[in-house]
């Protein structure tokens, strides 16, 4: 593993430490578990290459994914080495469900730590993405321009964690996909499904 990849790990591990708040709106559980919350939902994404027809090729590259195929070998090893685990659930933006999406909730669920991380993907059309990113707006989130498409992030005031650049819980928009992860920055560690 590259010193820049274990730094992101460490960084992104560094500022799980709030999220459980933001996923089960309490701190009473021991084992969190993702739901919708004030301003954040479920987390959700992992991107995809953009293909001809998006909703049948993201949809046949959904069916592959699994929790353990949306981070590289290197960050599941670490993981599993730190006896992390994971939850996995729909992936929904705003309230709404994507068909064929997953998120995917790491934690060591052994011990009440409450550090986590989130990732997540799923196939959109171009009308959900508008219709998401709508919703999403209206909520106090901001839409940024990216390489690939562009990244829709929580108001950082109202975000329990953020990266060392101050970005919470970020979706990445692309054709055809939709990624998610607790930090703008974890959205780097998301390996997207091949389509």
């Amino acid at each position: 593993m590259t010193t820049s990849r274990r730094l992101s790990l460490t960084a992104a591990l560094g500022a799980a430490v709030l999220l459980p708040v933001l996923l089960t709106g309490c701190g009473g559980s021991a084992q969190p578990a993702p739901t919708a919350t004030g301003n954040a939902v479920s987390p959700t994404a992992a991107v995809t290459t953009a293909a001809p027809t998006p909703s049948a090729t993201a949809t046949a590259g959904a069916a592959a994914a699994s929790c353990e195929d949306l981070i590289g070998s290197d960050i599941l090893a670490d993981l599993k080495a730190q006896n992390w685990t994971y939850k996995e659930d729909v992936f929904a933006v705003a309230g709404e469900t994507l068909e064929g999406g997953i998120t995917c909730t790491w934690a060591d669920y052994s011990v009440a730590s409450g550090n986590l991380l989130l990732f997540g993907w799923a196939p959109i059309t171009a009308e959900e993405a508008d219709a998401a990113v709508n919703r999403l707006e209206s909520q106090g989130w901001t839409r940024e321009e990216a390489a690939e498409g562009y990244y829709v992030t929580e108001d950082a005031t109202q975000s329990p964690t953020t990266d060392e650049d101050g970005y919470g819980m970020t979706y990445e928009f692309g054709d055809g996909w939709v990624t998610v992860a607790d930090t703008k920055q974890g959205l780097l560690l998301i390996q997207r499904p091949a389509s």
